[in-house]
């Protein structure tokens, strides 16, 4: 069948065109866009294929696209916000700004450790109606009532859903609004970014269809923190809560978002945290959030990890090139978004047919790979 690849590419940067190109004749993707912003400019932006799975509507500049976990970076940005403006520290427990989480154990448990995945809350071990996702209070108590299933802070273990309770709880606590609201006034709205946390209907008609992936990623060795997080009939509210699942501003799984306005959000992380004539975060705290806060291997995914704030880091997997400093976030399926503040890049990458790989999904890594090699 044949495409278009819609967009721009520079000359130096004409192969990551190639590259593009090549997925989508490969059938590797139904459609996708992939865009680079180096210095606030956006200098590569590229999408082809199809939004739906008839591939009779075109995917175009305007097409939204489901970017799970890369909602994370998100949930990073707003927490950083709170401490760069003085009303939080990474350092603080949990508890000071929500008593009832000092329960099972957890009263010394810190935001840091939290959103770096530590706290050993990769989900519910015991049954319950996975409709109950949909109740963000029953929720955040069954969290602030729960027992660790490890030490806090002895190892990390990826939190695919509960981080973003517990995150949007800690937001909600010290700024009174909801994490996604507060998004959508402090930077959505005034930077013109289309990206959504929590889908409003007004904009349900231009999200692409999702073609899901044909079996499950690999896990590794399967423990109970991995069943938990993954792999029970209540990780998620995944098929059992639908459209008011999707509308829900749970900031660790419904993030939508076009592949220019993530590149552009991580481009001013790279810039020193300016986007367009305003600061998302002074230059200290974009050090500060992205910097290690542990290493090693994960307990839940099958990956050796290194954690900022909230942040995935570059290293020691190196999913987004090959910058020491570059942090972003992963999403289900393929997703991505990053920053790179020694070249002062941000890139994204959205798509509907989804992948098996939980990170460094081959699609983006070979357009990353591509763009550095024309930097």
């Amino acid at each position: 069948m044949s495409f278009e690849i819609s967009g721009f590419a520079p000359q130096r940067l004409s192969h990551v065109k190639d590259v593009f190109a090549a997925s989508i004749a490969a059938g590797e993707e139904l459609g996708a866009r992939f865009t680079l912003v180096e210095a606030g400019e956006v200098v590569l932006d590229l999408w082809a294929g199809w939004a739906d799975r008839q591939r009779t509507v075109a995917w175009d500049e305007h097409t939204l696209a489901p970017v799970f976990s890369t909602t994370k970076a998100l949930a990073a940005l707003m927490i950083a916000r709170l401490v760069d403006q003085g009303n939080l520290t990474y350092r603080q427990t949990v508890a000071s700004v929500w008593p009832e989480f000092a329960a099972a154990g957890k009263a010394s448990v810190t935001i840091e450790q939290v959103i770096s995945h530590q706290a050993g809350l990769p989900g519910f071990p015991e049954s319950m109606d996975p409709a109950l996702w949909l109740d963000w209070d029953a929720i955040c108590g069954r969290l602030a009532a729960m027992t660790p299933m490890w030490q806090p802070g002895s190892a990390s273990g990826y939190h695919p859903v509960t981080v973003g309770y517990i995150t949007g709880e800690i937001f909600r606590r010290v700024d009174g609004r909801p994490l996604a609201t507060a998004f959508r006034e402090d930077i959505g709205d005034p930077f013109d970014l289309d990206i959504w946390i929590g889908l409003p209907s007004g904009v349900e008609a231009r999200l692409a269809y999702l073609q899901r992936p044909g079996g499950l990623p690999e896990f590794g060795e399967i423990n109970a923190a991995t069943r938990a997080a993954f792999l029970t009939p209540w990780s998620s509210a995944a098929g059992k809560a639908g459209d008011d699942y999707r509308r829900m501003g749970v900031p660790s799984t419904n993030g939508y978002a076009t592949a220019e306005a993530l590149a552009r959000l991580m481009g001013g992380l790279a810039n020193d945290g300016w986007l367009e004539g305003g600061e998302l975060l002074s230059p200290a705290l974009i050090a500060e959030a992205s910097r290690e806060r542990i290493r090693g291997q994960d307990l839940v995914l099958p990956f050796d990890m290194s954690w900022g704030a909230g942040f995935m880091r570059n290293p020691p997997n190196f999913p987004w090139g090959p910058g020491l400093n570059t942090f972003g976030h992963a999403g289900w399926g393929g997703a991505c978004a990053f920053a790179d503040p020694e070249h002062r890049l941000g890139g994204a990458y959205v798509i509907n047919k989804q992948g098996v790989a939980l990170m460094g999904d081959l699609r983006p890594r070979r357009l990353i790979e591509a763009a550095y090699a024309g930097l």
